[in-house]
């Protein structure tokens, strides 16, 4: 675990551990939730689809494409579970191949409509 007030920034980097250095990190979606699994639970985005839902998210400048940082603030989720769980979806993709996923940025997806 890791302990934070809440309203603190919390700071985070991924590392792409690979000796190619033709490959890029791209975060897709991060969620917090009060449970540790991806079942029916509530969950807050901070960012969803590669849109940032969360007005405190900001990312930072990294020297390398296998570097990915940026902080957020801690929050608390209102039924007074003292524990957050944050679970993170991140692409990799090669360098300047702009129809991958790492080039496409915030794709908000239509809702289905349910037909009869």
């Amino acid at each position: 675990p890791y302990y934070v007030d809440i309203n603190q920034n919390l700071f985070l980097q991924a590392y792409l551990h690979s000796s190619d250095p033709n490959l890029v990190l791209f975060l897709d979606t991060c969620v917090t939730s009060p449970t540790p699994y991806n079942s029916t639970a509530v969950t807050y985005d901070i960012i969803r689809n590669g849109c940032v839902r969360d007005s405190t998210y900001a990312t930072y400048y990294s020297p390398h494409r296998h570097i990915l940082r940026f902080k957020f603030k801690a929050l608390q989720f209102v039924w007074s579970n003292p524990v957050v769980y944050l679970r993170c979806e991140l692409k990799v993709c090669r360098a300047y191949d702009y129809s991958s996923r790492c080039y496409q940025g915030c794709v908000n997806r239509p809702k289905r409509e349910a037909s009869s």
